[in-house]
């Protein structure tokens, strides 16, 4: 398992949400104020500079919006791009 911040998968996970920030119509300040979090926890997630916990992933996609499941499915997608890879954890 990679766990470097710039795998594929992480670099999926931060596009997705970047992504359904700016398709909610959302600044990094406005979604900051909704997790109650200062702007530069959304700035550093976005980044990559900041891994996200799970419970993290659902509190930021409720803010925007969006479906933590769609989210994770672009980074399971990112991450296992070969059916081979992705049948070796089943």
């Amino acid at each position: 398992m990679n766990r470097t911040l710039r795998s594929a998968g992480h670099r999926a996970l931060m596009d997705a949400l970047k992504t359904a920030r700016l398709e909610a119509g959302l600044t990094q300040t406005e979604v900051a104020q909704r997790l109650k979090r200062p702007q530069s926890f959304v700035a550093k997630y976005e980044n990559g500079e900041r891994k996200i916990e799970v419970v993290e992933l659902a509190h930021i996609a409720r803010a925007i919006g969006c479906s933590a499941y769609g989210v994770l499915e672009k980074v399971e997608s990112a991450e296992f791009k070969k059916s081979k890879q992705l049948n070796a954890y089943r």
